[in-house]
């Protein structure tokens, strides 16, 4: 889930590849600046996203 974006830049269920432009970091809803909200759902649970990232 990335939140906040001003342009998002792929389709739900388009295949993507590592380093593509998913969209553009943005300000919409209630924010105080510019910046990128990111998570992630597991069995509709939230967990922390960066267990899921490569070291």
């Amino acid at each position: 889930m990335f939140c906040h974006l001003s342009q998002i830049n792929v389709q739900k269920g388009q295949p993507i590849k590592q380093g593509a432009l998913l969209g553009l970091v943005g300000q919409t809803g209630r924010v105080t600046g510019p910046h990128l909200h990111w998570g992630m759902n597991l069995n509709n649970a939230r967990v922390d996203p960066q267990l899921f990232l490569a070291r």
